[in-house]
Order: structure tokens, then C-alpha cells, then sequence
């Protein structure tokens, strides 16, 4: 999301080296500095090749934080507010418990059978920063880079809950392991165009850098960090119990709601989950911080941007479509919902045009007629078609010639500090990224003979997907390596293959898996790496930490993802579950409807000729002209130095996130964020920076750790309370459509 501007608590490091180099003139040591300033201020340029890494505490800490994130982002990803815990609770949870394991550890020295004359300790020393990056590596892989869950999951999830029909855990566990660790193979082999070079800077890692180098800084004032935490962390886990138990309505407090109880239009305006969440507020962390992550981590301009976007398309365009010029008879339908009705405005009943071979049943399709979204979820498939098209041309025009010098550059500049200082290193052998992807690809194509019945996708489909995602690993890595941006394959590869193989819903959604998240995973595995890089850590260790996170993270998932899916009753069905459920599922809601729209019916049957939104085709153009206009415009006026900052890909992608996120996620996001990342940053910046990823952290792990608590102690046994603050937004108009002579069970008829 644009570049990360870090602002660091440290002065340049350039004064470490001269110790080391008494004999080299001052322009030599200034030719070996990093060519990118932000890396100059945050990096340091020494490293202590000494310090142990493989240790008893990264083995202990690493595993156990990468299983139980993956547990805890499994389980939240069924939940209404999804939160998603990410690597930095556990980076700073971590460090007082290895200063701790640091102390009290035996450090005896004792041999072990097989390993010849080397000598091993429980505590080789001093609890050092490459063992707590290797830590939040783990982790990283546990939590999925940031994502939650592993995206496959989802497929597990809408053959039993939203289809009712079967797949074996077998075929499951599959499919999470081999979509997430296909693209390290390629991954590794691109090692050498986008770590390396300096020029590929990765803005994103210098947040995790700095942070390192914060939390492993010698503390002298009062408050320490980790007492900090521990505070926040207490107040975070006792208030969850009032919004997630006694008092659910205060996750979302749509106040016009209770003010105009009888009025439909109201309610749409003002329901936080279900409407446009007019003056929709919230006391609950999840809300804040479930879709968007964490608001304390965005910097503000990118705040900013999606501010943008957000305003336009809920506030502007949406009503404009929906009151304004009814488009495609919007007001038959709900204003704000991820379902999918038929022409009379009912929700349609998807399984009854599946047939027995898990494909489309055309009579019946014929009967019930066209599917039909509402305004809102066709206009997130147009601004999504926008987003792609827009992330094309703005890097093509803003950063295209720096990344093509860059590129050049990076085969002809001498190496860097950082890159000569991991000379010290045993690099990895290129056969083992061959291996690995020799054995994923083996695995998956006998998932897609052998297993067929289960996965619908021919193994041809799986070659197709391997080979469009490798073609654009590259261009993308570089994008996320220059600018910090990652745009996302998943519309175009259901799109595509959605025209090739219309149908069959299950062979699509793989589809999409293996395009889509073989490319993202590589991005991601790619941005751990040069966070080792800048840490200096030995990469094989990186490598070995990374694969094994991945694997114990994808079983993780997916046990608990069985357990829950065959444990809770009625899990994902929103109108069957009692009204303070959280197991509503909006993820895998919105992923269900991607394989209906896409595989089950088919984009020609939508988006196509057969279809009623084929004009949304038009998306694609607009998003790949506007760049090309604010471009232009900065080259007429290049005194405006706002105009370079309107990052249309961020704007246009704002809500992105939206279904199944909702628009009080946002107000609640985009008013914390500015707080902290405009007013403190810009007014305290001493508080900012010692204490603002700190309390993120904190009251993202407080939460988490009392929403499991909660489900283990009263959840399970099906304890509830019942009074007026415990059922729901009271908003039950909100889903109501407007147009006359529509009548849906629950609602006036106009």
C-alpha cells in the first residue's frame, strides 16, 4: 500500500563501520552503503555471525506460536468479525518469554548420539534477535503472511457447509498443503532478481526491522515495553467479555436504527452490518481491526486513499445507483448483501441447480431464471475488474522506468553491504527448490487424476494455473519490492477459467487456489526472505523454518476447520443460526458466491451476453485509463506535489474488502487509524514510537485469547443470555428491498 515512510528512532548507521574498515578511504565506505535511504536508516550494516540461531528456544517458541496462531485464525475465520492475529502479536509476546527461557534454562553442555563430538545446550547464551526472527517466521506461516487461514480452507468449507455435499479430509489436506507451498519452488529460483539487488527493497520488511530493533533496544525508562503490553493486553481480554458475551449489540451501534425503528430506508442507511452504517459506531477491537487488519500499522496516507474510495463508492456512487437510477432494478433487492436472489427479489435456492455430478442443472436453472445481485455486490465485481486493470497501468506510468533501471541496475551494481555480508553464509542448493517443486506438482496432479470426483479440476487445469502464475511471480514481486503493493489474481483466474470450463463450481475454485495463491505465496515467501536478509539470518535455517511453518500451519487449518464444520450446527447458514451467532462465515459466504457466479453458473451467464451485468465489462477500460489521466496531470502541473499521492489502485481497491466486509469495519477502522497514525504521530511521536505497534499487538492478543475462553467455557455448552442487548444490530429492516409489489417474509410490502 504504498511505500512504508518509517520513521526511525536510530541515526544512520554509517558510524559502525569504521572500526572495520581502518584502511578504506571515505568513498569507499560510502559505495557500500545501501543506495535506498529508508534501508540507510532503519538496516544496520554489521552483523555477529556468532550468535546461535538453531536453539532449543526458537524450536519451542517457533512451533508453538505458529500452531496456535494457525488454530486461532481457523477459528475466527467462521466468526462474524474475523479477526486475524498476525506475526507481531507473537514478535512481541515473544521476547519477554525468551529472556525469560534465557534465565532459567539449564546452560549444561551435553552430547547427542549420532552427532560426533558436537557439543549441544538448552541455553547456548543471551536470547538474540536472529532466534526471535526466526520465531516470527514461524509465525508469519502460522497466521498465513497475514492473511489468517490458508485460502483453501474455503473450499473444504463450501463443499460441507454451503453445498452439503462430501470430500474426504485426505482430498482436503491436499489440496491446503500443495496450493501453499507450490510457489516456494519458483520462489527460490527468483531468489537472485529480487533479494539481492538493492535495488529491490521490500518497504514492507523495514516496518519488521525496525520494530526488531526497537523491542532489542537497552530500556531505561520507567514504563518498559513489555509491561506496557502486559497492561494493555489485561484490560484488552477483560472488557471482550462485555461485547462478546454480556452485550453483543455494541459491536455495532447503529443508533439510526433505533431512532426510525418502522422505517425501511432508515435502516439502510444506518445499519453498520447489513446498510451504508451511517454514524454506525463500535466498541468491540474485532470490528476495528477483523478485515482491514490492524489501523495502528497503516500509514496514514494509505489511510487516507481508501478514506477515498470508501466515501465515493458507498456514499456517492451506491446511492446514486440505488435511489438515484434503480440500475438493474437494484431496488427489488436488499441495498447491502452478498447474497443471491431471483428476479422477484427471493434469495435463490442454489442447491437446487446442482445435479448429482456436482454440475450445472440447466432445466432447473432455466426455471428459476437469471441470478440477480444486489447493487452493491455487482458494483464490488466492477470496481474489482477497475482494481486490477488500474494496478497495471499505475505501475507501468509511475514506477515503470524505475523498475526497469532498477532491474538493469540490479545486474550491474556492485553488491551491497547487506549482500556481501550473507557471502558469510552456506546459500541454498538450487535442487532444493527443484525437489520441492518436482514433489508438490507430483502431489497435486495425483490429486487431480486420482482424486477427481472430489476436486473436479482436469489435471490440464492444474498445468494452465501453475504456468499463469508463474508468469506473473515475477512482474509482481517486483511491483511488491518497489512499491509495496500486491494486486491480487484471484477475478482474472476465475474469470478465465470460468469461460473455459463453465459448470462446475469445485473445479473453478481450485482453479482460482492454484493460480492465485501459488503467486501470492511466492510474494510472500519472497518478503520473508528479505527480512532475513536485512536480519542477516542463515538461509538455510529461513528456508527449513519457513516450509515446516507451512506445513504444520495447513494441518492445523484444517482439523479445526473439520472440527468446527462437523461439531456447530447449522455453521454458515445466516438465516437458521439464532440471531447472536457468530458463526456466521462472511469469508466463505462471499467465497461460495465466487464459485456460483464463476463456476456453477459462469460469467457468460452474468457478466456475459446470456447475462444482466455485462456492463460491467466496462470497469476494465476506466481502470486502466485513470491512471493514465493523473499521470498526465502530474506532468502538467508537477508543482502539485499532492497528485502523485492519488494512488488509484488503493482507491479503487478500498473496498475490497467489502463484501463480506462491512461499512462499520471501516468507519471504525478509518477513525482509529487516523488518531493514531495522524494526531499521536504527528503530536507525541516519542509515545508513537515506542509504544504504537506495541498496543496494536496487545489488543489484538487480549481478544484472542478471551474469544477462544469464551467459546470453550460457555459457548460450547450452549450458555447464553437473552435480553435486548444480546439480539443483534436491531436492524431487521435493513435487508428489505424498496421496490412496490415485492413481498419477502419479515418486511412492509411497499
Amino acid at each position: 500500500m504504498g511505500t512504508l515512510e518509517v520513521d526511525t528512532p536510530y541515526p544512520p548507521t554509517t558510524t559502525n563501520h569504521h572500526h572495520h574498515h581502518h584502511h578504506l578511504s571515505k568513498e569507499e565506505v560510502e559505495e557500500e552503503e545501501s543506495p535506498i535511504e529508508e534501508v540507510r536508516l532503519t538496516v544496520t550494516n554489521t552483523d555477529d555471525p556468532s550468535l546461535p540461531v538453531w536453539t532449543f528456544r526458537m524450536w519451542f517458541l517457533g512451533l508453538i506460536s505458529c500452531a496456535m496462531l494457525s488454530f486461532l485464525n481457523q477459528f475466527f475465520a467462521y466468526r462474524t468479525e474475523p479477526l486475524v492475529i498476525t506475526q507481531i502479536t507473537v514478535q512481541v509476546a515473544s521476547l519477554p518469554i525468551g529472556h525469560f527461557m534465557a534465565a532459567v534454562l539449564p546452560k549444561a553442555q551435553f552430547h547427542l548420539p549420532g552427532f560426533g563430538s558436537r557439543r549441544f545446550s538448552l541455553n547456548p547464551g543471551p536470547f538474540n534477535m536472529k532466534e526471535h526472527v526466526l520465531i516470527s517466521i514461524f509465525a508469519n506461516a502460522g497466521s498465513a503472511f497475514g492473511s489468517g487461514s490458508a485460502y483453501a480452507v474455503s473450499i473444504v468449507t463450501i463443499v460441507k457447509a454451503f453445498y452439503g455435499r462430501k470430500i474426504s479430509f485426505l482430498a482436503g489436506w491436499l489440496l491446503i498443503i500443495t496450493t501453499q507451498v507450490l510457489g516456494y519452488g519458483w520462489a527460490g529460483l527468483l531468489r537472485k532478481y529480487v533479494i539481492e539487488p538493492a535495488h529491490m527493497w521490500w518497504p514492507g520488511t523495514l516496518v519488521q526491522v525496525s520494530l526488531f530493533r526497537a523491542l532489542h533496544e537497552k530500556e531505561e525508562q520507567r514504563m518498559s515495553r513489555a509491561k506496557f503490553f502486559v497492561i494493555v493486553m489485561i484490560c484488552s481480554f477483560s472488557w471482550y467479555l462485555v461485547p462478546g458475551y454480556l452485550f453483543p449489540t455494541l459491536t455495532s451501534i447503529s443508533w439510526v436504527c433505533w431512532t426510525f425503528s418502522k422505517s425501511v430506508t432508515a435502516q439502510q442507511l444506518g445499519s453498520g452490518l447489513r446498510g451504508l452504517g451511517v454514524g454506525a459506531l463500535t466498541l468491540d477491537w474485532t470490528a476495528v481491526a477483523s478485515f482491514l487488519l490492524s489501523p495502528l500499522i497503516c500509514p496514514f496516507f494509505a489511510i487516507m486513499n481508501i478514506f477515498a474510495g470508501y466515501l465515493l463508492i458507498i456514499y456517492m456512487v451506491l446511492p446514486l445507483a440505488y435511489w438515484g437510477f434503480d440500475l438493474y432494478g437494484a431496488r427489488k433487492f436488499p441495498i447491502f448483501s452478498s447474497h443471491l436472489f431471483t428476479a422477484q427479489g427471493q434469495k435463490y435456492n442454489i442447491s437446487a441447480i446442482v445435479n448429482d455430478k456436482f454440475e450445472l442443472d440447466l432445466q432447473s436453472y432455466e426455471q428459476q431464471g437469471r441470478i440477480h445481485l444486489s447493487m452493491f455486490f455487482a458494483l464490488t465485481y466492477g470496481f474489482g475488474f477497475a482494481t486490477i486493470a488500474s494496478t497495471l497501468t499505475h505501475v507501468g506510468c509511475f514506477y515503470g522506468r524505475e523498475i526497469y533501471s532498477r532491474f538493469r541496475a540490479s545486474y550491474k551494481e556492485k553488491e551491497d553491504i547487506h549482500t556481501r555480508l550473507m557471502r558469510r553464509y552456506k546459500d541454498i542448493p538450487s535442487w532444493w527448490f527443484y525437489l520441492l517443486l518436482a514433489v508438490t506438482l507430483a502431489a497435486s496432479l495425483i490429486l487431480c487424476i486420482f482424486l477427481k470426483d472430489q476436486v473436479q479440476m482436469p489435471w490440464w487445469g492444474l498445468v494452465f494455473a501453475s504456468f499463469i502464475a508463474f508468469i506473473f511471480t515475477l512482474p509482481i514481486s517486483i511491483i511488491t519490492a518497489t512499491t509495496n503493493q500486491t494486486p491480487g489474481l484471484n477475478i482474472i483466474t476465475e474469470y478465465v477459467m470460468g469461460i473455459i470450463y463453465p459448470g462446475r463450481p469445485i473445479a473453478n475454485v481450485c482453479f482460482k487456489t492454484y493460480g492465485y495463491m501459488s503467486m501470492a505465496q511466492a510474494v510472500s515467501f519472497l518478503s520473508d526472505f528479505k527480512l532475513g536478509h536485512y536480519m542477516k539470518i542463515p538461509p538455510r535455517s529461513m528456508f527449513i523454518v519457513q516450509f515446516l511453518g507451512t506445513i504444520i500451519a495447513g494441518t492445523v487449518n484444517v482439523s479445526v476447520a473439520w472440527w468446527l464444520l462437523t461439531s456447530i450446527v447449522n455453521i454458515c447458514q445466516d438465516d437458521l443460526l439464532p440471531p447472536d451467532s457468530p458463526w456466521t462465515c462472511p469469508g466463505d459466504r462471499v467465497f461460495f458466491d465466487a464459485s456460483v457466479i464463476w463456476g456453477l453458473v459462469g460469467p457468460k451467464r452474468i457478466f456475459g451476453s446470456l447475462g444482466n451485468y455485462s456492463s460491467m465489462n466496462w470497469f476494465f477500460l476506466g481502470g486502466a485509463l485513470g491512471p493514465i489521466i493523473v499521470w498526465i496531470f502530474h506532468k502538467a502541473f508537477p508543482k502539485q506535489s499532492w497528485i502523485p499521492l492519488i494512488n488509484l489502485p488503493v482507491l479503487l481497491g478500498a473496498t475490497g474488502a467489502m463484501p463480506p466486509a462491512t461499512p462499520l469495519n471501516y468507519n471504525a477502522w478509518i477513525i482509529i487509524g487516523t488518531i493514531f497514525n495522524f494526531f499521536v504521530f504527528r503530536y507525541r511521536k516519542a509515545w508513537w514510537q515506542r509504544y504504537n505497534y506495541i498496543l496494536s499487538a496487545a489488543l489484538d492478543a487480549g481478544v484472542a485469547f478471551m474469544a477462544v475462553a469464551l467459546y470453550f467455557t460457555l459457548g460450547m455448552e450452549e450458555k447464553g443470555i437473552d435480553w435486548w442487548g444480546t439480539r443483534g444490530e436491531h436492524c431487521k429492516f435493513a435487508t428489505c428491498p424498496t421496490a412496490k409489489g415485492i413481498q419477502v417474509a419479515g418486511c412492509p410490502v411497499h
